[in-house]
């Protein structure tokens, strides 16, 4: 079901997006407003269009969304309110906790709405780390962000015994 909601949004999105260009280009005279002429092959170039956007938005969440581990040394109680901290740093906010499992959303609405509020991080505890969901590429920064600080912070207790 959430794959379906992600795709209907972006086939939504990737409309919506068409529409502002073409309204852009059509108040700055840079077209003409009649589709048969707009388009190379008239009416008929909107469904081509559709159907590509459909294509698209089938897609991208099989590509856009994904599940990553991040190796964090130490237990749960040990590192939790680090990770709220550090994950606090990256504007994102605690938005629910079960067990030794965590669930971010980013703070601010406005960055919420440009990623279409698919912007939730799911941490899940494993020995060794959190296997994290969401979006790709906020995955790649926020893992990064949290490996490298806390090999920072495991490199230093071990510089001082």
């Amino acid at each position: 079901m959430t794959y379906l909601r992600r795709a209907v949004k972006y086939f939504i999105w990737f409309a919506f997006v068409l529409c502002i260009t073409l309204a852009i280009m059509v108040a700055f005279d840079l077209v003409e407003a009649d589709p048969r002429v707009m388009f190379r092959e008239g009416t008929k170039s909107i469904w081509q269009i559709a159907a590509l956007f459909v294509v698209l938005a089938a897609v991208y969440p099989l590509s856009g969304f994904a599940k990553r581990e991040a190796i964090i040394p130490g237990e749960y109680p040990e590192i939790r309110d680090k990770v709220i901290s550090l994950m606090k740093q990256r504007e994102y906010e605690l938005e629910s906790e079960d067990g030794e499992n965590m669930t971010f959303r980013l703070r601010t609405g406005f960055r919420r709405a440009m990623k279409l509020y698919e912007d939730r991080i799911t941490m899940i505890h494993e020995p060794g780390g959190f296997q994290m969901e969401g979006l790709r590429k906020d995955l790649v920064r926020i893992i990064s962000f949290l490996e490298y600080k806390f090999k920072d912070n495991s490199e230093d207790e071990y510089s001082k015994s």
